[in-house]
């Protein structure tokens, strides 16, 4: 026996397979794999029922026997396949005819164990022995050849359509998709549609068109196009026919010269797929006055390289989610792609979500916006604002995805408190130059939607990914650290624990080294490509031996040139024997994410707390000779503050930081010389007034403007009152009451306490500003004055109740109108409303 293949039945379905080998009298384990067939989307591999094929090391046996278990619901097998002739290992999924069936493809997830070496030659196809035979077949398909003698297997291949489509789109705009490694075809694709609106629409009337978007990729895997034979010739020097069997689930050569010609077929199409796409409809666009923007990864089928991929648009952008997983990864694929291709903006497709329509509302979204602020984003593109034509229908048209950040949802007025405060980070965040220590190669293999830290980043410390590409084309070596023209550097050079590297790539590292770069990783042992087969593998012998030393020359620390390789130890260890010290020390388990921008002459921190509550915490920061200020994004404000020198040129600055709260902590040049900070950086304030008793409360009706007051007693949860009325209200509410102040403070604050969903104070009918998030705090000294004054709460909560409401109601008689409607009449009501306590504080 040398493989089994096993063919799923045509339906969703995942399972594992056990198979074992009689020996003697007991049973053997000889093979253990999973068969997954749970995504049959087109768009997650164009064979989407296709057979697993599995090689097993050579074994003779009376009887075998095969267990199925941890199986899905519906699983069945139509056909199993034992033979003693040997197949490629999961060539369906080397051939990108099946992709992995889930949103977030991992760094290990196109990669695959070595193959069991096949003894008995005489099962291999050898490539001499491979032939084309085109020239005997004529228009009709009748093949006329003299056989030569000997046993022929005669296989007919072409190129088809995957047939997946374009979506989501209208009827009349979808269609087959292109062909992702065309220039020519990517052309004709810009000139059917966009090239449509360039001809159609005078120039004068299209001034705000600027940019050519290319969403993620989730149009699957493709391993074929025009004059590939071609290019994949001139690419690799060898030619490709000899191996199309391979593709097909046949051993030629060897298993392992099969691997290898596979791995150079989806390099080739990574790298395509970067050029003839990406860089493509940058060409055409640039003809017409565009620019691109480009998400650099796919979910489920993406068959690229996502660093390269980026690197070809103008600019990049990630996405993220208001929760869950999404945006996990995608957002450090941006970042780092920009960054080592010297891109300033890192935009991102932000706050999308599914279902829920209309619960969420700004200080639900903040946390992860500010996660994402830490992993490199600048410019945040709300997701999503759809146009409202229709004036009666409300809330109007909605989807199944995406924040609703049109002018028809609730909060939509006070939106711009949001925007404001994203619109800040943003500029602070786009200034100087992002501060890293580490760089993490991704390695050669492809298709590749994101890294790994393998080792693990030390807390406090920042990296980006780095591919082939950009270490072959733009590094050098200043001040012993990997420079980007661009300005931008790293200290250290991590390396994935792969046996494989292409020598060219391997040199590079070399000359690096060379001239003082430090790496830290495993030595490669050979070549993944087929590429100069037998020669790569001696001279990436060759090279690694110069680099990590030959049996007992291989150290931890190992100097070469003028550079350092360093292997089998923590990043911790190395940072310790580079007497490194973390840009942004914090406790272990402090919740709290940061990243650095480098100007001229000042330090710029963005700091997080991504907990639910409120932390103390002493951060040292890896700045010296600067004064640190605070600089509150949600207000606009800064303060000075008081730090303390540690040793060895680092800065304490301690923080006080309440749920979800941020801050940029900038340095500067001192200007009152040395101690000139503040005395202390969380003044307390005094309580002097606790605001109880009953508020008056004014409700608007979003939909007919009509008004209705009410008296609170005390604050209450709108959800809870015992008024079906006001349990069902969405839109927004008054708070309204009168307090005495015998004196007043310097400084005055009004603390609501928490506010859902969003508010805004006035004193004495004058505007102090909003509140939308923690601590649901503000300055009110301006407004107030000695005696009486009038404080008024404007609070307005989410669609969510009225939508529950309305849809028990006969629909006759409701008045809300929306095409996405997730909700039922017992549907969980939300929490609403001014919720206190609300408190007067001095300082």
């Amino acid at each position: 026996l040398r493989s089994i293949v096993v063919y799923p039945a045509h339906r969703k379905m995942k399972f594992s397979v056990k198979l074992e080998a009689l020996k003697g009298s007991a049973y053997t384990e000889i093979a253990n794999f999973v068969v997954d067939r749970s995504n049959v989307a087109l768009n997650v591999g164009f064979e989407p029922f296709a057979p697993v094929a599995i090689s097993i090391p050579e074994i003779s046996s009376a009887a075998y026997r095969l267990h199925f278990y941890d199986a899905s619901a519906g699983s069945a097998v139509s056909e199993i396949e034992l033979s003693s002739g040997p197949k490629t290992e999961r060539y369906i999924e080397k051939t990108l005819a099946k992709m992995y069936p889930t949103p977030l493809p991992y760094w290990k997830e196109y990669q695959w164990a070595s193959q069991p070496v096949i003894k008995e030659t005489n099962t291999i196809i050898q490539p001499a022995d491979v032939i084309d035979i085109s020239k005997f077949m004529d228009a009709k398909g009748k093949l006329s050849w003299n056989v030569p003698a000997g046993n022929w297997v005669i296989r007919r291949t072409g190129m088809v359509s995957t047939q997946v489509t374009n979506g989501p789109a209208s009827k009349e705009g979808t269609g087959l998709e292109t062909d992702k490694m065309s220039k020519k075809h990517i052309r004709s694709h810009f000139d059917a549609f966009l090239g449509q609106i360039l001809v159609r629409i005078p120039a004068a009337d299209r001034k705000t068109w600027k940019v050519v978007v290319e969403d993620s990729y989730e149009t699957g895997g493709q391993n074929w196009t025009d004059g590939i034979m071609s290019q994949f010739k001139s690419v690799y020097g060898y030619d490709m026919l000899p191996f199309l069997p391979v593709m097909h689930g046949e051993v030629v050569g060897s298993a392992d010269q099969s691997d290898r010609f596979l791995w150079d077929l989806r390099r080739l199409i990574a790298d395509k797929v970067s050029y003839d796409y990406v860089a493509g409809l940058r060409e055409v666009s640039h003809e017409h006055g565009l620019t691109t923007w480009l998400e650099n990864y796919g979910h489920w089928g993406f068959p690229g390289e996502f660093l390269q991929y980026g690197g070809q648009s103008d600019e990049i952008g990630g996405e993220f989610w208001s929760e869950g997983e999404l945006g996990n990864i995608e957002n450090r694929a941006a970042s780092s792609s920009a960054h080592i291709y010297g891109k300033r903006l890192v935009s991102a497709e932000s706050f999308t979500c599914g279902g829920a329509a209309y619960s969420r509302y700004p200080a639900m979204m903040k946390s992860r916006g500010d996660r994402f602020f830490t992993e490199g984003i600048n410019n945040t593109l709300l997701h999503l604002c759809i146009s409202q034509p229709d004036e009666e229908r409300v809330p109007g048209i909605n989807a199944g995805f995406g924040n609703e950040f049109n002018r028809k949802n609730t909060w939509y007025p006070e939106l711009g408190q949001f925007i404001q405060y994203l619109k800040r980070c943003n500029l602070m965040l786009q200034q100087g130059k992002y501060v890293a220590d580490v760089a993490y190669f991704i390695g050669e293999d492809a298709p590749k939607m994101t890294g790994v830290r393998d080792p693990e980043l030390p807390k406090g410390y920042a990296y980006d990914y780095m591919n082939a590409e950009v270490l072959k084309t733009r590094i050098t070596v200043k001040n012993g650290r990997l420079a980007l023209p661009d300005g931008l550097s790293y200290k250290i050079l991590v390396l994935p624990k792969l046996e494989t590297m292409r020598p060219e790539l391997l040199a590079r590292i070399k000359e690096l080294v060379m001239q003082g770069a430090v790496i830290l990783g495993p030595a490669p042992l050979r070549s993944p490509s087929l590429q100069d087969f037998g020669k790569a593998d001696k001279k990436v012998k060759i090279l690694s031996e110069a680099l990590w030393g030959n049996g007992q020359q291989q150290t931890k620390f190992r100097k070469v040139g003028n550079g350092l390789v360093m292997t089998g130890i923590s990043l911790e260890e190395a940072m310790d024997y580079l007497k490194m010290h973390p840009d942004f020390k914090t406790g272990e388990k402090d919740p709290v994410l940061y990243i650095h921008r480098s100007l001229a002459n000042s330090e710029v921190y963005f700091v997080s707390n991504q907990s639910a509550e409120e932390i103390s915490i002493r951060p040292v920061f890896n700045v010296s000779r600067l004064q640190p200020w605070l600089w509150d994004a949600t207000t606009g404000k800064s303060r000075l503050l008081a730090d303390y020198d540690e040793s060895s040129g680092r800065t304490i600055v301690p923080l006080k930081l309440v749920a979800n709260e941020s801050a940029f902590i900038v340095f500067l040049p001192k200007t009152g010389g040395e101690g000139a900070g503040a005395s202390t950086n969380y003044p307390s304030p005094k309580t002097v007034l606790d605001v109880s008793g009953p508020w008056n409360v004014s409700f608007t009706d979003q939909i007919s403007k009509t008004k209705k007051d009410i008296e609170f007693t005390q604050l209450t949860d709108w959800s809870k009152r015992p008024e079906e009325w006001i349990k069902h209200f969405s839109g927004q509410a008054v708070y309204t009451k009168n307090i005495r102040m015998e004196k007043l403070n310097k400084q005055t604050i009004l603390d609501l306490g928490l506010v859902l969903a969003i508010g805004r104070v006035a004193v004495n009918g004058k505007d102090m500003g909003g509140v939308w998030t923690p601590p649901y705090r503000i300055d009110i000294t301006e407004g107030l004055k000695t005696g009486d004054n009038e404080i008024s709460i404007t609070v307005i909560n989410t669609w969510v109740n009225r939508i529950i409401g309305e849809t028990a109601l006969d629909p006759a008689q409701r008045k809300i109108w929306m095409n996405v409607n997730p909700y039922k009449a017992d549907s969980p009501l939300e929490s609403s409303g001014l919720l206190g306590p609300v408190k007067i504080l001095g300082y």
